[in-house]
Order: structure tokens, then C-alpha cells, then sequence
């Protein structure tokens, strides 16, 4: 935690700086005021003098502004100084994240990570906003408290032997019990966050089986269990209070007591003892001070380990130490004996892959459910690295090329058409911000969405809501795949993304991509016989990953069972002639 605080406070040190002096300034005239009561009321009130009151009272006023002024400028700077901490590092973890693989993201979780960036930092937040107060003040009042009470009276002041030990016992007893309750608590909330996304992203699916009430029973537990740990927490927590106070208040009672025996007998002047008991609860207040930031420490600890392993993490794809690049771009993308498995599978998912494919072809990738289509297709753009064989773009091994320059030569039309919200001309821009109006129409027309985006308010304005919600599976589809088209990469990856089409319309967005990417690579992943029957190469997967056949349709048709039996499937032997 140490060095995530130090990282982040670095830029604003000289504020921290300031801060520190204010709050020193504070804690001075806060401990200089019981001092100036009791010359009051020994010197002033005893002798009835009263200009020595009004002066002494003149000068205590003007240091209560000082004070004040003090006080309001450190809450100005320790609010600005964690808010801009929390900031930065909330974007640090946002493009942390970004650099991951997916391999990373499903090591962690949305949900967890979510978390981590929202709640995680707002701990952090949280401890420097109070630490910059309380850490700074709470040692100053209870030193310079001492040190102002042994000037009141020495004899008395033996009583903070006693006094500052005990409070000390009961905030470790309350730590002790809290700490491990605060890490399960962040676990809990990751959970809690984790439900209700499935609960958000699979409503529909909760509501056509009619698993509402399961769904309900789920978070419930979820949350019950998070409500009652932080129950547990404050349960603790809040015996703090009344058992400092009764410590307090029987220590004050002991003061009084025995400061009464020592004025009675002329041993001390009364304005000492009204500024001795004042001492006394400050450091008492400032141990109570120092408790509310213990409190913090450990929630905030359990945060700061969090976000330390999400920064700390490496990314398991990265561009390499010498990046090696095509010296001609073409676009011949080469599968040579590739094998894959995920981290900690027991098998591999795809082996002994071997293929190539060349501008101006179509090479569709056809298999059973679960074959390992999708995965050979993110497998190109580097999502996941092979942990076998190599993938050659243009001749380069992929794991050579920088990642920027491996996927901007990539158009990328994902199994799940996925919309970002914001206007149609913005999701079609994504690849290429530059595109004018007339290329982005273009696009829509090759992809047959120009039509139903005529029709629409707004038309290239139109708003697309998150993910893409108020567009049909087809419509989305169809946007996916203009917006790889006003990319115009050297090679296209189609995963899946013709399967919300009707027939009539996959026909003629296959026979427009085909005039539109005459110069490109294309690779497209189906389920549909019809949609490559046309490729001009077609890799048949058998379920354990391996290559069934590689040709057209016609070869295949007569060499390879496995495609035989896809055809068969879904076609008449009509329809098949």
C-alpha cells in the first residue's frame, strides 16, 4: 500500500506539503488556546484585572481565526488532493486493463474489476482524504497535548501513563476482531457485483424460463451475506465509541478528582487544571482520531492489494523487445502447425493447424458447436497466443509485429455484434475516425444496413443506446460489419456474423463483400452451409480440433465425411445438386 500511495501522491507533493503546514499551524493554535484560558483565569479572573482579559481574550479570538482559516484550507487541499488521486488511479487501472489480454480479463472477472476501479479506489480515496487530516493532526494533539500537560503539571500528568495504554488496548482488541472482516467484505461486494451483472445481461433469458424468483433467492443470499459481514464490521466498530468515552469521561473524573486535592492544598493554580483536562481530551480525541483512521487502514489495505495486483500485472501478450514488420503488406495470412489450450485446460483446443490463405480469397472455417471455430479466428488478431506452432502474417510471425500495427491491418467482425453507445456514425467511425459521410454510406450500403438507416431519425446521428439495444440482432450484424469495412484492413475476420441474417440478405451482402474486398484477405467463420458453399477455400474442424478438410465445396463434398455431414444437415439432396 505504501508504494501504490507514494506512486499516486508523487505529482502532488508540494500540495501535500502545504497541507502538512496548515494542518501544523492548526494543531499549534488548537494546543495554544487552553494555555491562553487558564493565563486567563489565573492572571485575569483571579486578580480581576480586566484589560489583562480583554487583551489575552483579543489575542485568543484572532488565533481562533487562524485556526479557523487553517481548518477550512486543509479540507480544501485534502479534498483536492485525493480526488485527484482517486482519478489517477482510476485511469492508471482503466488503461491497465486495456493492455490485457483476454486471457487476463477472465483471470479476473468484470465484475472484480469493476469493482477494483469503482469501490477499490474509493477505499483509497477515502484514507488519503482522512489521512491527510487525522494521520497529520491526530499525532500533533496527542505530542504536543503531552507536552502542554507536563507544563500544566508534572504530577498530575503521571495519569497518562495509565490513560493512553488502556485506550491503546481496546483499539487493538477492535482491530484485531475488525481487519479480517474488512478483506472478505471487498470479496463479498465483487459477488454482489457479479449477480447483479448476469441478473442486467441475461434478463432475457431469466425471464423466458421464468427464473425470476430463483434469481431473486441468488442476490438475496449475496447480498444478506455482504449485509451481514459489514454488520459485524459496525458492530465492532461501534463499541469503540462508548468504550473510548467511558475511558474518557473516568479519566476526567480521576483528573478533577485528584486536581481538586492539589489545588485544595496550593499545589497547582485552578486555571492549570481547566487546562490540564482540556490537554487530556485532546489526546484522548486525538487517540479516538487516530482510531477512525486504524478503521480505515485495514479495508483500505485489503483495496490497495487488489489494485496493486491488477497494476502489477503483467500483460501475457505484449508487443515484443524488437518488433519485426512485413516489408510488404499484402495480407497472406499462414496457420503453420498451430496448437492451442487455454490456461489450466487439460487438452488442446485446436492442433496440428495448417493453412494458408491470400489476398483477393475467401476462406471459410466450418465445424460442429464447440470445434474451436472462434477460437482459431481470435487467435489472428492476437487475443490469445498460440501455444504451439505460429501464425505468419506476410511471412512475420505474429508474435513479432507490434500489437497496433498487427490489428489496424485487421477488420474484425466479432460473434457477438457489439454496439457502443453514441450515434450510428460513431460506432461506423470507430475504426477509422477520419471517414467522411459518404464513405460511411458506402459501408452501410455493402453491408446492407443503408436502407433501414435511411428510415431511422437522424439517420447517421441516430443514438445507439449501450450495446446496441435498439437494433435487431440483423441490424446489429449488419452495423458490425460496416464499421469493419469503413476500416478497409488487408484482411477481414468474420466470426459468426451472417447467422441473424435472413437468406435474401446474406446472398447479397456475401455478393457485395465479395466485389468490396477483391484486394483483402477474407476469413469467415459460419454455421450456414450457404453462406461458403461460394468460398474459395473451406477448413472443415472435427470436434477435437484437428483439420477434417481443407478444399471447395466440390472436393470436399467428395473427400470429407465430416462436411458431407454438415451439408446433409442442413440441405436436400436437392438443393445440395
Amino acid at each position: 500500500m505504501k508504494d501504490l500511495l507514494i506512486t499516486f501522491l508523487k505529482p502532488y507533493w508540494k500540495q501535500v506539503t502545504l497541507t502538512v503546514g496548515l494542518l501544523l499551524v492548526q494543531a499549534i493554535s488548537n494546543l495554544y488556546l487552553p494555555s491562553l484560558n487558564a493565563d486567563i483565569i489565573n492572571n485575569g479572573v483571579a486578580k480581576s484585572d480586566i484589560g489583562y482579559i480583554i487583551k489575552t481574550g483579543g489575542f485568543m479570538l484572532i488565533v481562533t481565526l487562524l485556526l479557523a482559516a487553517c481548518a477550512i484550507a486543509s479540507s480544501y487541499f485534502s479534498s483536492k488532493i485525493s480526488m485527484s488521486f482517486g482519478r489517477d488511479m482510476r485511469r492508471a487501472i482503466f488503461h491497465k486493463v486495456e493492455t490485457f489480454s483476454q486471457a487476463d480479463l477472465d483471470r479476473f472477472g468484470p465484475p472484480s474489476l469493476i469493482t477494483r476501479n469503482t469501490n477499490d479506489v474509493q477505499q483509497m480515496q477515502m484514507l488519503v482524504l482522512l489521512g491527510l487530516n487525522l494521520m497529520v493532526m491526530a499525532p500533533l494533539m496527542c505530542i504536543g497535548g503531552v507536552i502542554m500537560a507536563l507544563r500544566q503539571d508534572v504530577v498530575l500528568s503521571s495519569s497518562i501513563i495509565v490513560i493512553i495504554p488502556v485506550m491503546a488496548v481496546a483499539v487493538w482488541f477492535i482491530l484485531i476482531k475488525a481487519t479480517p472482516l474488512f478483506r472478505s467484505i471487498q470479496v463479498k461486494i465483487d459477488r454482489v457485483n457479479q449477480i447483479m451483472r448476469e441478473k442486467l445481461m441475461g434478463v432475457r433469458v431469466i425471464r423466458a424460463f421464468v427464473r425470476n424468483d430463483y434469481e431473486a433467492k441468488r442476490f438475496d443470499e449475496a447480498n444478506r451475506d455482504l449485509t451481514t459481514t459489514t454488520l459485524r464490521v459496525n458492530r465492532i466498530i461501534a463499541l469503540a465509541i462508548p468504550s473510548l468515552m467511558v475511558i474518557m469521561n473516568m479519566s476526567a473524573v480521576a483528573i478533577i478528582w485528584f486536581g481538586g486535592h492539589r489545588i485544595d492544598s496550593g499545589a497547582m493554580p485552578i486555571g492549570n487544571l481547566t487546562a490540564f483536562l482540556t490537554y487530556i481530551m485532546e489526546i484522548m480525541i486525538s487517540i479516538m482520531l487516530a482510531m477512525g483512521m486504524f478503521v480505515m487502514v485495514p479495508r483500505a489495505e485489503a483495496s490497495a492489494e487488489r489494485i496493486e495486483e491488477v497494476l502489477n500485472t503483467e500483460p501475457s501478450i505484449k508487443d515484443p523487445a524488437t518488433p519485426t514488420e512485413p516489408h510488404k503488406t499484402r495480407g497472406i495470412v499462414e496457420f503453420c502447425d498451430v496448437e492451442f489450450s487455454y490456461p489450466g485446460a487439460e487438452e488442446s483446443v485446436l492442433r496440428d493447424i495448417s493453412f494458408i490463405t491470400t489476398p483477393g480469397k475467401t476462406t471459410a472455417i466450418i465445424g460442429s458447436t464447440g470445434c474451436g471455430k472462434s477460437t482459431l479466428v481470435n487467435l489472428i488478431p492476437r487475443f490469445y497466443d498460440v501455444t504451439g506452432g505460429s501464425i505468419k502474417i506476410d511471412g512475420v510471425d505474429i508474435r513479432d509485429m507490434r500489437l497496433r500495427n498487427l490489428r489496424d491491418r485487421i477488420g474484425l467482425v466479432p460473434q457477438k455484434a457489439f454496439l457502443f453507445s453514441g450515434t450510428i456514425a460513431d460506432n461506423l467511425r470507430y475504426g477509422n475516425e477520419n471517414a467522411t459521410d459518404e464513405e460511411l454510406w458506402h459501408a452501410l450500403e455493402v453491408a446492407q444496413a443503408k436502407d433501414f438507416v435511411m428510415e431511422i431519425p437522424g439517420q447517421l446521428h441516430a443514438p445507439v443506446e449501450q450495446g446496441g439495444v435498439n437494433f435487431s440482432g440483423g441490424q446489429r450484424q449488419r452495423l458490425a460489419i460496416a464499421r469493419a469495412l469503413v476500416k478497409k484492413p488487408e484482411i477481414y475476420v468474420f466470426d459468426d456474423s451472417f447467422s441473424a441474417l435472413d437468406f435474401k440478405t446474406d446472398a447479397q451482402l456475401r455478393l457485395a463483400l465479395k466485389k468490396e474486398t477483391v484486394h483483402s484477405t477474407m476469413i469467415i467463420v459460419a454455421q450456414r452451409v450457404s453462406t461458403i458453399m461460394d468460398a474459395d477455400q473451406i477448413i472443415t474442424l472435427n470436434d477435437d480440433g484437428t483439420i477434417a478438410g481443407i478444399g471447395t465445396h466440390n472436393q470436399l463434398m467428395e473427400t470429407c465425411a465430416v462436411y458431407r455431414d454438415i451439408v446433409y444437415s442442413q440441405l436436400s439432396e436437392e438443393e445440395v445438386a
